[in-house]
């Protein structure tokens, strides 16, 4: 990268957001078996309905375990993913189903141009980190397993080091308030300034065991103090708000009439996004009955659910990443993409300051 990158981020007075059970650093060995378990399976396949030689995007690849299911029907997917750690691992499955699955190395954000035209018959996203991610102590997404801090998806541009160590206290507190409703932002971007000054904070545990330390821990608490702060961080670092919302306007644009947009979401921020997506796409007269005809907007996608749907309790027991996880999901209608208006999502740009030569050199 070789300038500094817009992030967006929800307003101030976001509702509480549930953490994503990956980022707790108390996961069980039951939780971390877990991980490997594609969340709501049953729930997407019955909301995208594949077929034999329809054509589906998987926008999040990750372990490939929606892209196999949807293969086993006898359809063809092109997968996507940020992370080319998971391409690499997925070259397995593209042999498995030689000639039906396409895997692209590339952002959810992009399908547009990798899909070239080619209109999908549908799309799912399974949005946040994946379990893979999670699992590598290399990659810096948790602190169950000291690491260094680094957190991106990509490999590529600002990781969380230097977001930490070059930031100032003001912009770090608005990421931990904004991207994760940390009460103690304040507190913790303070004590980040002062404590690099004398030592940089490079390794996962050292951040971790840092904020544990200013804020304190009860034996009762459900998460690690840091938790939130972890999610902020990565949630920033890889732009993952900015990128599900021009995620949604790419699968609108791409999808055939008939085409079906799923998506399952982990904490509060995402399932609005989404929500607010699907309700301005319905179309309608702004909330109107009253408005004449030729004012009323014919609407880019039909429910294929009623609201969001939950994981099932014996899921939600089984795998705890489950018990947040939301499902929506659309129908493309035969009529044209709406306006690319980003307003509907209510993400206001947080300010960022430019990479740091350090962070230029890690993604040339």
């Amino acid at each position: 990268m070789t300038g500094p990158k817009e992030i967006m981020v929800p307003e101030a007075q976001a509702d509480k957001l549930t953490p994503h059970a990956d980022t707790q650093a108390g996961a069980s060995e039951h939780e971390d078996y877990s991980r490997h378990i594609p969340v709501m399976l049953e729930e997407v396949v019955s909301a995208l309905q594949p077929e034999a030689g329809k054509l589906y995007v998987d926008g999040t690849f990750g372990a490939g375990g929606y892209t196999k299911r949807i293969l086993k029907t006898g359809a063809e997917v092109l997968a996507i993913d940020r992370d080319p750690n998971a391409i690499a691992a997925g070259q397995a499955v593209v042999a498995e189903y030689q000639g039906r699955l396409r895997l692209v190395q590339a952002r959810f954000s992009q399908m547009e141009d990798v899909l070239s035209d080619v209109q999908p018959d549908g799309v799912v996203l399974d949005i946040g980190v994946s379990s893979m991610q999670i699992d590598e102590a290399d990659r810096g997404f948790s602190f169950q397993k000291d690491g260094p801090l680094d957190m991106r998806m990509s490999s590529q541009g600002l990781s969380a080091a230097d977001v930490v160590n070059q930031y100032k206290m003001g912009d770090l507190a608005r990421i931990f308030n904004f991207l994760s409703e940390e009460r103690h932002a304040g507190r913790i971007a303070r004590m980040i300034e002062k404590r690099r000054e004398s030592e940089p904070f490079n390794r996962t545990r050292d951040l971790a065991n840092a904020i544990e330390m200013l804020v304190g821990r009860h034996p009762k608490d459900r998460i690690h103090p840091a938790t939130r702060v972890f999610q902020a961080l990565r949630i920033y670092v890889n732009d993952e708000l900015g990128e599900l919302a021009r995620a949604l306007i790419a699968a609108e644009r791409s999808l055939k009439p008939g085409g079906r947009l799923v998506v399952v979401t982990f904490h509060s921020l995402e399932d609005r996004i989404v929500k607010r997506f699907f309700a301005d796409r319905a179309g309608g007269g702004g909330g109107s009955r009253h408005l004449p005809e030729a004012h009323m907007r014919h609407g880019s996608f039909a429910p294929a659910v009623k609201g969001a749907v939950g994981a099932s309790e014996e899921e939600a027991e089984r795998n705890p990443r489950a018990r947040s996880a939301k499902l929506r999901a659309g129908i493309r209608t035969e009529y044209p993409p709406l306006k690319a208006d980003y307003s509907i999502f209510g993400l206001p740009t947080l300010p960022v300051l430019p990479e740091t030569d350090n962070a230029k050199r890690k993604s040339s």
